[in-house]
């Protein structure tokens, strides 16, 4: 019987989320929160694989009190228990303390039932950097693989996963020793609507929430800003691209259009030196 993990974030609408023009910042207020799409796929791929071979699926987040609403929707999703840590001592944590954190929580959680995998989307949407998964296995001294996009097999008495992997150029078939992380892609499986009954689950169910004083040997320079050697200094929006030129004319013309328009943007194809 497995026990997998899933760590999942609650995240803005990226799609709908304003910046504020005078502070170059990401206004939070303007998007509703939602569970990272990533991370949707993520606790799909733990619930599929709990059908095809027993056990339980877990959740993981760490933020404010309404990341509640994420856990929720991942009851929804086919999730089993949820778990929150939230203190006001791990606010502003970047990759490194968010890591830190969530692996202290899973110190916890395997304590009680010892974790065979644990699974994470490939990124957030607000942030993209994809570390926070890597950044726990290492952390917990177990495989990382990344950009699963398949998994082949899971065999706990034999200790292996065999997953896909996605490349740049292809794909891969890797095996790993268990306990390992996947980050997936998107792509790995579809979230069907939630069935009725895990709606009224998701609905009355109250997860796990512990505070930085419920976690052990917990170093607290190692969490929220203390523990964050990065800090994000400006946010801003890419500006929009300008429009096309239209070339005119006969093909001589034309030329002739084309190294006026690159003559004029020749610092582009200028090497560092030159003038």
């Amino acid at each position: 019987m497995l026990h997998i993990v899933a760590c999942i974030k609650q995240v803005p609408d990226t799609k709908i989320i304003k910046m504020n023009p005078k502070t170059n910042t990401m206004d939070r207020r303007t998007a509703p929160a939602i569970l990272n799409p990533y991370d949707a796929h993520a606790v799909e791929e733990a619930v599929r694989l709990r059908e095809r071979y027993g056990g339980t699926v877990s959740v993981l987040t760490m933020g404010p009190p309404p990341a509640v609403k994420a856990i929720k929707k991942c009851i929804e999703i086919g999730a089993d228990e949820g778990y929150l840590i939230t203190d006001r001592r791990f606010a502003g944590a970047d990759t490194l303390a968010t890591s830190y954190a969530l692996t202290k929580a899973l110190n916890k959680i395997s304590k009680e039932n010892p974790v065979d995998l644990i699974i994470c989307g490939k990124m957030s949407i607000d942030g993209d950097t994809g570390q926070v998964g890597p950044g726990i296995a290492r952390r917990l001294d177990i495989p990382p693989l990344t950009s699963v996009n398949k998994v082949i097999e899971i065999n706990k008495q034999e200790g292996k996963a065999i997953v896909q992997r996605k490349l740049e150029d292809g794909y891969e078939v890797v095996q790993s020793t268990l306990p390992c992380l996947f980050s997936v892609e998107k792509t790995i499986n579809e979230v069907p609507y939630a069935p009725f009954p895990n709606m009224l689950k998701a609905a009355k169910y109250n997860p796990y929430i512990w505070s930085v004083d419920d976690l052990e040997d917990v170093d607290i320079k190692q969490l929220g800003l203390k523990g964050s050697p990065t800090i994000v200094s400006k946010v801003w929006a890419p500006p929009k691209p300008e429009g096309g030129t239209m070339l005119e004319g006969n093909r001589q013309e034309q030329v002739e259009q084309l190294l006026s328009v690159l003559l004029e943007k020749k610092e582009l194809f200028m090497t560092k030196g030159e003038s």
